[in-house]
């Protein structure tokens, strides 16, 4: 064992910041470890360490199923997951004798993540070949399980059936700005990550995009592009009828003349509420661990096919069991390095506590946590 790995073993444990919540009272469950390594300590045997330091080898089973959930980039982006993370990960998970596979459900939009067969070529020709590929709800993202849920909008979530299958899953998540939901980050991977197309409809039905006319060049790329049909010209200029429309916002990513936006009322809590029900069942009955990669932060989701520069600087890797602390967790500690709330001051109209909040009310994890700083 090399230096490095030998330091991330003996690691002392640190109290973390407590953020405010109901976890963690009296009661309750001690507050989850949330394992942190600095952007400039990734390396994949201290990757390898940190899996072992965070007891994962307890998580999974040998001749396990293992779902490895990452979400692979729209090409044009390359602000995704690179797989030089995930591989030594995956070769952890073989030398446990599991048997993993890389994993992530169709997307809604039109784009090349849509269909099994582009969403496989996508993986591929972003380095992700070192594992079997398979795309969690099928051909065309009909493949999909019922699971019941104690939710607010929710008894019942569409979830990707190989996800379903799995004997237990490791969550790679790059943590990122979200127009939508404030941030990217765990809980946003397992509940609109795993979530089927149809699923995905039913996350997004609040949201209804808006037209300003006085923008609007009438190129048609949003009417050529909504998977609806809901967008038509009139007068040339894009008419959304909102009888129609899905609240996918592949319209509001298509756009290169920013003339279609969203209309946030009531839309971001909503989505963030049924995003963490989602996630809720994304998990149900499965052992899960969890990394996620706070580096290369863009504004902007991954399912871009571009991806703006980052909003803070590279901070580092966690590790943990608990999707809800893990998140709260990569918020803190972007806090922390920007001097700010760099996710609320890039997308103020988003209350991005509201994910975190309902996602602790449901049962899906504790906002409170204890960093341990290898």
């Amino acid at each position: 064992m090399g230096q490095k790995e030998s330091e991330i073993l003996n690691s002392k444990s640190l109290p973390g910041r407590l953020p405010a919540g109901k976890a963690g009272q009296a009661g309750q469950a001690l507050n989850p470890k949330i394992y942190f390594l600095e952007a400039k300590k990734i390396s994949p045997g201290n990757l390898a360490s940190m899996f072992d330091a965070a007891g994962f080898k307890e998580v999974f089973k040998k001749d396990d199923l293992v779902a490895v959930k990452v979400h692979f980039g729209e090409p044009g982006n390359k602000a995704y997951l690179k797989p030089r993370n995930v591989k030594p990960l995956a070769e952890k998970l073989k030398s446990l004798g599991t048997k993993p596979f890389l994993t992530d459900a169709n997307t809604l939009y039109k784009g090349k993540r849509s269909n099994s067969v582009d969403h496989i070529e996508t993986a591929r020709s972003h380095g992700y070949d070192f594992l079997p590929v398979i795309i969690a709800d099928g051909l065309n993202g009909k493949d999909f399980e019922k699971i019941a849920v104690p939710g607010k909008h929710f008894k019942e979530v569409n979830i990707a059936s190989a996800a379903v299958q799995a004997d237990s899953m490791l969550v790679m998540t790059h943590f990122k700005g979200h127009e939508l939901t404030g941030f990217g980050g765990a809980i946003k991977n397992l509940g609109m990550g795993l979530g089927s197309r149809s699923g995905k409809q039913q996350m997004h039905s609040d949201v209804k995009p808006q037209v300003e006319e006085d923008k609007c060049t009438g190129c048609g790329l949003c009417v050529k592009w909504c998977p609806a049909s809901a967008i038509g010209l009139k007068d040339k200029k894009a008419s959304i009828d909102r009888d129609k429309c899905i609240g996918c916002a592949e319209c509001v990513v298509t756009c290169q003349s920013n003339a279609i936006e969203i209309s946030w009322a009531g839309s971001p809590a909503s989505v963030q509420e049924k995003m963490a029900e989602y996630a809720l069942g994304a998990v149900n009955g499965k052992r899960c661990a969890y990394f996620s990669f706070a580096v290369d932060i863009s504004p902007n989701c991954d399912c871009y096919g571009f991806n703006d520069p980052p909003i803070v600087g590279d901070i580092g890797v966690l590790a943990g069991s608990d999707p809800v602390a893990m998140d709260q967790a990569c918020i803190d500690l972007a806090k922390e390095a920007a001097g700010t709330d760099i996710i609320k001051k890039t997308w103020p109209l988003v209350d991005h506590d509201i994910q975190l909040e309902h996602a602790e009310r449901i049962g899906l994890g504790l906002r409170k946590y204890e960093i341990i700083r290898l």
